[in-house]
Parts: C-alpha cells; structure tokens; sequence
C-alpha cells in the first residue's frame, strides 16, 4: 500500500481509534529500536509468517533514513536452501536480549514453545512489542501492544473497516507511521514523486520473492 492509500484509509478512518492507536504503536516501535541501533525482530505464528510487513519495514527504513526500522524475520520453518536473510529460525530468540525489540505479529493463539521463548526473550530484558488478535498471555508479555477489535456480525459489511478492520491494514498503516516524524538523511532523500512512481512499479508487480 502505497503513501498516497495510507492517507486515503487514514482519512476513511478519521474518528476512530486506528490512525492515532497505530502512531502511537509505531511511536513505540520507533522509540525501542532507534536508540539501540535496531535490534529489530519480527516473529509471527505457526500458521502466520509477517514478510509483508517486513518487506514494507524495510523499505519504511530506507525511505525515513532510519535504517534501525529494517527487521530481522524470525521464521518457524527454515528450508535448505534460503536465502541468509530467510534462514533465521526461532532458535534466534534464546539469543534475544537487552538492547533488542522483539515484534510479534500474532493473528491467533501463538503455541506454547513460542510463548516461551517470548517469555524467556523478555526475562532477558528484550522490550517485546505484540500486534494481533489481543490474546490475553501475549499482551500480557507485551510492553505494549495494539489488539485488533472482534469483527460484529451485526454490523453492516461497509462499517467493518470502522470497527474491525483486518490485519494487513493495521499492519500498513504502523510500518507507514514508524518512518514517520523523523527526518531522511540527506544523501538518501528522493522526491516524492519518485517515491510514489517507484511504489506504483511495486503494487503491479508480484510480491517480492526475498520474502
């Protein structure tokens, strides 16, 4: 989602919770990593891999000149054969400590072993960050966390995005608010139309094979 459609969903969302309740989230994810020099990982579930967030992250990373934003991908399921940066296992997280923020994107109920190794990450002194369906063990983890609300079968569909809007948005909407209120570096700066020219090649393009 390119900056021109965050604006428009922000817009569409004016009056609710979610444009301030996703800058403040993205406040705390920009305030964790930033004075450490990243540290960033991203986990998801068994059933739920966030390389879409981690995609946008990245490029959230290099657009603002905050290259601390850019995450390290913790995945369930390494295969023989990825790439470094897809070859990073849950195995990461026993090394998660002070200094570093661990992100967990979590849809569902994670399993046991994963919360465990959250637990143990935060006992560590890892600041753990906890976005998803507000499982009362995961944010009970979380030094902080945005929880998406319960869809309402008695609401019309098109109110759906007021009250229960999915998860691929609110995850749009935090990496675009995190490479916000800081100022890109000089030598990295582009216009802005060449940022939205660049994103128009990528919303017609297939998702990027890296992730």
């Amino acid at each position: 989602m390119d900056a021109v459609r965050v604006a428009l969903l922000r817009e569409v969302l004016a009056g609710t919770r979610w444009p301030a309740a996703t800058r403040r989230f993205a406040a705390s994810l920009r305030s964790s990593v930033v004075p450490h020099g990243g540290g960033l990982l991203l986990v998801g579930t068994r059933a739920y891999e966030p390389w879409h967030l981690a995609a946008h992250l990245v490029d959230e990373a290099a657009w603002s000149g905050r290259p601390e934003l850019a995450p390290l991908l913790v995945r369930h399921r390494v295969r023989p054969g990825d790439p470094a940066h897809l070859a990073v296992g849950l195995g990461r997280l026993q090394g998660a400590g002070r200094g570093e923020t661990l992100l967990l994107v979590a849809p569902e109920r994670p399993d046991g072993g994963l919360l465990e190794r959250v637990h143990d990450a935060r006992r560590a002194g890892a600041t753990v960050l906890a976005l998803g369906s507000g499982d009362p063990e995961v944010t009970g983890l979380a030094h902080d966390a945005l929880t998406l609300d319960p869809p309402d079968p008695g609401r019309e569909t098109g109110a759906e995005s007021v009250r229960g809007i999915d998860l691929d948005m609110v995850q749009h909407l935090v990496s675009a608010a995190a490479g916000e209120n800081s100022l890109p570096s000089t030598r990295g700066r582009r216009r802005l139309r060449d940022r939205l020219s660049r994103l128009a090649d990528q919303l017609t393009s297939p998702p990027p094979a890296r992730w």
